[in-house]
């Protein structure tokens, strides 16, 4: 199992690394599937606006880009984040950064469990799953009984 962060191009370090990973790994699991080698590179606007246009020939800025390396249950992909795009996506919907980037780091695993957002009905079903992997970062690190 490894689940890596990384940044580039920006100063960023995310908070508490060791519980994203703990918390991730829970995600997961309870799909019954395992956790390979997840990568997240966390960079600016115009470094994801690049790799959209040279890998997905999109033209625009987005949170999120997800390369999905699934191979049966071993949940593996790289997961590029723009922070100035959680920044201001915090801003828009008047919620904490950090509770935002988590909702965009969470995004991304759903993704590699097969959760697609394409659709208007997907797109509900990918916001009830982060609602849900949201509240499991409560129970984990911030209810009364703490791991």
């Amino acid at each position: 199992m490894s689940i890596r962060f990384s940044a580039q191009n920006i100063d960023f370090d995310l908070q508490e690394p060791q519980k994203v990973r703990k918390w991730v790994a829970e995600v997961v699991g309870r799909r019954q599937k395992c956790v390979g080698n997840i990568s997240y590179l966390f960079c600016d606007d115009e470094h994801i606006l690049q790799v959209n246009r040279q890998f997905l020939d999109h033209d625009t800025y987005t949170d999120i880009i997800t390369f999905d390396y699934v191979a049966a249950d071993l949940i593996s992909g790289d997961i590029l984040i723009s922070i100035d795009r959680v920044g201001e996506n915090a801003q828009t919907y008047g919620v904490p950064f950090e509770q935002e980037l988590h909702r965009v780091i969470i995004h991304g695993v759903l993704h590699l469990l097969g959760q697609g957002d394409k659709s208007p009905e997907e797109a509900a079903e990918m916001r009830r799953q982060e609602g849900e992997a949201l509240a499991l970062w409560e129970q984990m690190f911030h209810g009364e009984h703490n791991a």
